[in-house]
């Protein structure tokens, strides 16, 4: 992934999407908003490309991680109107997505509806369950693993571009 990258796909996104934020008829420079955070879904390059397939087919709409890993990596938890850019296999920005709804539950209290939103497999929550007990052992970065009663951070989100 380069800056240049980043930069072009968030340019041909704020316009393809209206979210620049300053009008142009204002005589401000509207390359001057900074693009949001870019990131791929899963933890390999191959659930990247999975995943973001599912994205841009508008089966998955939502998305977990764990809170212990926003903690333990210093990053901010995501918010209401927040806007990311998700990369693909390759780290290429690919789609621009608004989250639109953030909750935080115990893993063992995410429902299946939730799951379901999530696209992945059969898209139940029994399959749903499996796969992220397996990542969240195999991948969380925090060194607490898996745990039922984790706290997990679920995010509800809209595909803005591409449409």
């Amino acid at each position: 992934m380069t800056a240049d990258e980043i930069d072009a796909f968030w340019t041909a996104a704020r316009h393809q999407t209206r979210t620049n934020p300053v009008p142009g008829y204002l005589g401000t420079y509207s390359a001057e908003a900074l693009a949001p955070p870019a990131w791929a879904f899963g933890a390999t390059p191959e659930h990247a490309e999975e995943l973001l397939a599912l994205v841009l087919a508008g089966t998955k709409t939502a998305t977990s991680s764990a809170l212990w890993d926003f903690e333990h990596d210093g990053e901010p938890m995501p918010q209401v109107g927040d806007l990311a850019i998700i990369l693909d296999g390759q780290e290429r920005p690919r789609a621009l997505i608004e989250i639109v709804r953030v909750d935080v539950v115990p893993f063992d209290e995410v429902d299946a509806e939730h799951a379901h939103l999530e696209g992945e497999g059969d898209r139940s929550y029994e399959y749903w369950r499996d796969v992220h007990q397996r990542y969240f052992d195999l991948h969380s970065t925090n060194g607490r693993g898996f745990s039922p009663s984790m706290p997990v951070v679920l995010e509800r989100f809209r595909l803005l571009y591409p449409r």
